[in-house]
């Protein structure tokens, strides 16, 4: 495995939301996508299978009516927590100052059309 895959994970946007997500406690999975705001289910569904295939979080099953199944973080996983929190902490900080990048790029393309 490269470097670069190891970083499409956990850079990943989804990825980085599940494990901040999950740095806070265990959760089902209805509860993590009501934590995550905008993620689909399918996409929610493919991210913490990526996840737990790359060690970073576990699924517990536990046998009842209906079967309850929670994620919770690895050791792994909590060791990727704090990059993760400093990237959601450095994007709301800047997002104002990107969101007027964008602004200012899109009038300009507008512009050039």
């Amino acid at each position: 495995m490269r470097v670069s895959d190891v970083l499409a994970r956990v850079g990943d946007k989804w990825s980085i939301l599940v494990i901040a997500a999950l740095g806070e406690r265990p959760y089902r999975f209805n509860e993590l996508k009501r934590a995550i705001e905008g993620v689909s289910q399918r996409m929610l569904t493919l991210t913490v299978r990526g996840l737990e295939r790359d060690g970073f979080i576990t699924r517990t099953v536990t046998p009842s009516i209906p079967p309850r199944v929670d994620y919770a973080l690895t050791d792994l996983g909590r060791s990727v927590l704090e990059a993760a929190r400093t990237m959601g902490e450095w994007a709301a900080t800047h997002r104002a100052t990107v969101e007027a990048a964008r602004q200012a790029f899109d009038a300009r393309a507008a512009e050039a059309l």
